[in-house]
């Protein structure tokens, strides 16, 4: 039946396996927000347009689908382009759709309006295109459920016309499937099968582009050793004795690296933020496995370049070896030395969090999904806890933006209903998003907010001092964070000891609304 483009735009968007979007309606988008009801969508309403994105975000890593945004022209954009930002550093799937003005080069002053506003929503994401007719959107929508399927995962942006979401419409086509990717590399997969066979101590750099892979029947097969990204964590189980763990941003872990006699990087950048270094290190001849082109064409070298997903490379390079191929002069008591010194290390970084967070990990459910934030607290537990499951814990890597945690772990409670999901956040970054816990009150989510509170913005004072600079502007008034979310509906605590910690996490997963577990440095 015909509608207003506005409505059909969320029933195609049905057609396409959309359950939920994250927005906030205004005069300008109301349109878009007709046909949700109709269209058997539920809409969740964020109280930021910031605090929106983070969620489709966090919905999108939990349940492997795009995560939908409804945003408003100009203000409602631009408070969602940081997500934006954050969803295209870590290779997530978000569509945001926005109204725009109708007419912009010959009229000024108009609400709302932008010099140019789909070019500054380009600067953040895969691609930003305008929609001036029904057909438009309904191919642009195809085009970013076709990406989403078969490419990198970038987030999107569409924008309509106002008078255009108003205007009455045809209903979308009938959708297809998307096209099916080549899953096969013949000849380099041979020759890195006979790469392994030769090697003595192949290792294995696993990123969170690897998270849908299953990697241990070839760590088992050939003995390698094995390093995570911190958004790999996870692929690995905990107990391999060859795992030397999140280690990369370790500057000694490059001596380790080179002295293996095969590296083979599977789903990883080997970005600054995964290295902290320009070079890996290795000495050998280096294998990388990515779906980006431009990942494999980077700095490092590689001597094999396959673009593949990496499921299908682990389970074809494990069906080219056998159990013969276990020949490997790794020894788990170098392992154990090597992950003994760079815990030290990092416990002298960051004084008087270790211990809460092996606390936290003794009672923390397996299945549980946790999302930090920019956070001291964050910093350590990526590196030294290791998560039973891969893609598990989810951290604003890449864009490195503060307020991340606690939208981002209702979007995944939202898309994870029944399953625990945690929030990890500084003092500080909580309060860039901190009215987002509206949401979460209004729709009862069992959330344990784990808030690590050391008085100000410790990771930027101690960088001052190491730069010889008088700390300055680091510290700010903090509120009573427990009145504040009793002041919201949500439950709150604050534990003295690492047992009272332990039982308020077990006690939050059990609550019909989030709680906020108030945790200062006094516990460790």
């Amino acid at each position: 039946m015909k509608r207003p483009l506005g409505a059909q735009i969320s029933h195609y968007l049905k057609s396409h396996d959309v359950e939920i979007i994250f927005g906030i309606p205004g005069v300008h988008n109301q349109e878009m927000y007709r046909g949700i009801e109709e269209a058997g969508i539920r809409h969740v309403l964020a109280r930021h347009e910031q605090g929106a994105g983070f969620m489709a975000d966090g919905y999108a890593r939990a349940s492997g689908k795009p995560g939908v945004a409804y945003v408003i022209t100009g203000p409602g954009l631009c408070n969602i382009m940081t997500p934006m930002g954050q969803a295209y550093s870590d290779s997530v799937s978000m569509l945001v759709l926005s109204s725009c003005l109708d007419e912009t080069s010959a009229r000024r002053g108009q609400l709302h309006q932008m010099l140019d506003q789909a070019a500054a929503a380009r600067t953040v994401c895969d691609w930003s295109e305008p929609a001036h007719s029904a057909a438009a959107a309904y191919t642009m929508i195809d085009r970013a459920f076709e990406e989403f399927a078969t490419q990198r995962s970038r987030p999107k942006h569409i924008q309509v016309p106002i008078a255009q979401l108003e205007a009455i419409a045809e209903p979308g086509p009938v959708r297809h499937a998307p096209a099916q990717p080549v899953k096969t590399e013949g000849a380099a997969l041979s020759a890195v099968a006979k790469l392994v066979q030769k090697a003595c101590r192949p290792l294995f750099i696993f990123g969170g582009g690897a998270s849908g892979a299953n990697v241990m029947p070839l760590l088992a097969k050939t003995g390698a050793a094995a390093i995570c990204t911190f958004a790999g964590r996870g692929l690995v189980a905990a107990d391999y004795p060859l795992y030397l763990g999140a280690c990369l941003a370790r500057p000694s872990s490059a001596d380790i690296i080179g002295t293996a006699d095969l590296v083979v990087v599977i789903g990883s950048e080997l970005a600054e933020v995964d290295m902290w270094r320009a070079q890996l290190g290795h000495q050998a001849s280096l294998v990388r496995i990515d779906i980006d082109p431009q990942v494999l064409s980077d700095s490092q070298g590689a001597d094999i370049r396959i673009l593949m997903s990496a499921e299908n490379f682990a389970e074809r390079l494990n069906a080219l070896l056998d159990a013969g191929d276990k020949h490997t002069d790794w020894q788990p008591d170098e392992v154990r030395q090597a992950r003994k010194k760079w815990t030290a290390e990092a416990d002298a970084e960051f004084p008087g969090i270790l211990p809460v967070c092996r606390a936290l990990q003794q009672v923390m459910p397996e299945q549980a999904m946790i999302y930090s934030d920019m956070t001291q607290f964050a910093y350590l537990a990526k590196e030294l806890w290791d998560m039973p499951r891969a893609a598990h814990w989810h951290h604003p890597s890449g864009f490195g933006t503060l307020g991340y945690a606690l939208p981002a772990a209702i979007g995944g409670a939202v898309a994870r209903k029944d399953l625990p999901t945690a929030a990890v956040a500084g003092d500080y970054g909580f309060q860039y998003t901190l009215p987002e816990l509206g949401v979460a009150v209004e729709l009862g989510l069992s959330l344990p907010i784990l808030l690590w509170d050391n008085t100000k913005l410790k990771a930027i004072e101690d960088s001052m001092v190491a730069a010889q600079i008088a700390p300055n502007a680091v510290q700010a008034l903090n509120p009573d964070f427990c009145a504040v979310a009793i002041a919201y509906g949500a439950a709150a605590c604050r534990p003295q000891t690492l047992t009272e910690l332990q039982s308020a996490l077990i006690k939050a997963f059990e609550e019909p609304r989030p709680t906020v577990i108030h945790m200062t440095a006094e516990l460790g």
